[in-house]
């Protein structure tokens, strides 16, 4: 498979297979074994430490907000237009990667990561740095994901994010 056919293919993928798709890369990458229980993605058995692995594919806006008037139109924009984002030319579109149902509480480190169109970046985070970063910076966090939920949050990742997650978090490429 050449190099277009498989960021198209990622691109194509939806959410849980994107997910899939990850922890077999972080698997491979870094030589670590299936999760221990359901409640984190991977293990690493020289640390003895559970991993946890979300990612996300960057895309531009959309250019049409779904209404009743509109949800014909979106649907159509879906196909023709192409929201692909360069890591290259990140700043110069709106963009948002939400990084959800993180529970701290069953994981030791989180790896998340971004596929843009031209590469992948890949983050590492302690868990117990997801509320207090590093050097005072932010990656934004709320333990607060939706109503009820208790010790489950996320972060989101966009065009005003990103320098945070690139200045303050271990990155890996």
């Amino acid at each position: 498979m050449d190099g277009e056919k498989l960021r198209d293919g990622m691109f194509a993928l939806r959410t849980r297979r994107i997910g899939s798709v990850a922890e077999c890369l972080m698997m491979r990458l870094l030589k670590y074994s299936k999760g221990r229980n359901l409640f984190h993605d991977l293990y690493d058995d020289r640390q003895n430490r559970r991993i946890e692995v979300k990612f996300s594919v960057v895309q531009k806006k959309a250019v049409t907000t779904i209404t009743v008037d509109t949800v014909l139109k979106c649907i159509e924009e879906a196909v023709a237009q192409n929201r692909l984002v360069a890591f290259s030319a990140w700043k110069q579109h709106k963009f948002d990667c939400n990084i959800q149902q993180v529970k701290r509480a069953e994981f030791d480190v989180l790896y998340y990561g971004l596929f843009f169109s031209d590469c992948v970046k890949i983050f590492r985070i302690e868990s117990q740095e997801i509320k207090e970063n590093p050097e005072g910076g932010r990656i934004y966090y709320s333990d607060r994901q939706h109503k009820g939920n208790i010790r489950e949050g996320q972060f989101h990742i966009n065009s005003k994010t990103l320098q945070v997650h690139l200045v303050i978090v271990h990155t890996l490429g």
